[in-house]
């Protein structure tokens, strides 16, 4: 990236804090080509010009984030509760969990999880191996609450989709 560029959006972003509400505004309407919502605070009306600015300069969200926010959003239109998104696991991630006084630790491999020296292609599958139990994996970890979880079971059960 120039650096000219990177030196514009420095200056523009350091004077939004001495703007008023009018030249925000102003701002807004330049970069969004529309008004903004009427009862916006100042706070998130600065922000938003700023996100806007930034992503001229940097690009804005990649499309897969995008085509999730579209449709959490759209499920929530809907009256729906979000279903957020499991975080994706990156080679090299630690997890732990303690399990009835045992630390357990899993590493997060590009082919799955390595626990105890030996390679899962799933958390449940090492859950199942530390508890005895069918667990789900990711409710285990900590990476998914489980009243979510029973959420989503339940709904199966009724025969909801």
């Amino acid at each position: 990236m120039p650096q000219d560029s990177l030196d514009r959006i420095r200056e523009a972003l350091t004077r939004l804090p001495t703007c008023n509400r009018a030249e925000l505004t102003a701002e807004w309407l330049r970069l969004y080509r529309t008004k903004p919502p009427a009862q916006i605070g100042r706070n998130l009306l600065m922000a938003s010009v700023a996100y806007r600015l930034q992503e001229q300069i940097l690009g804005g969200l990649q499309p897969e984030l995008r085509r999730q926010l579209r449709a959490i959003a759209g499920r929530a239109r809907h009256g729906d509760e979000p279903a957020l998104a499991a975080p994706r696991l990156k080679p090299g991630t630690k997890l732990l969990r303690d399990w009835q006084g045992h630390a357990h630790e899993v590493l997060v491999s590009d082919e799955g999880f390595v626990w105890q020296q030996a390679r899962y292609r799933s958390l449940s599958q090492i859950a199942r191996a530390i508890t005895g139990t069918r667990w789900s994996g990711p409710v285990f970890f900590g990476l998914k609450s489980r009243t979510t979880s029973a959420r989503a079971t339940r709904s199966l059960a009724d025969g909801a989709v």
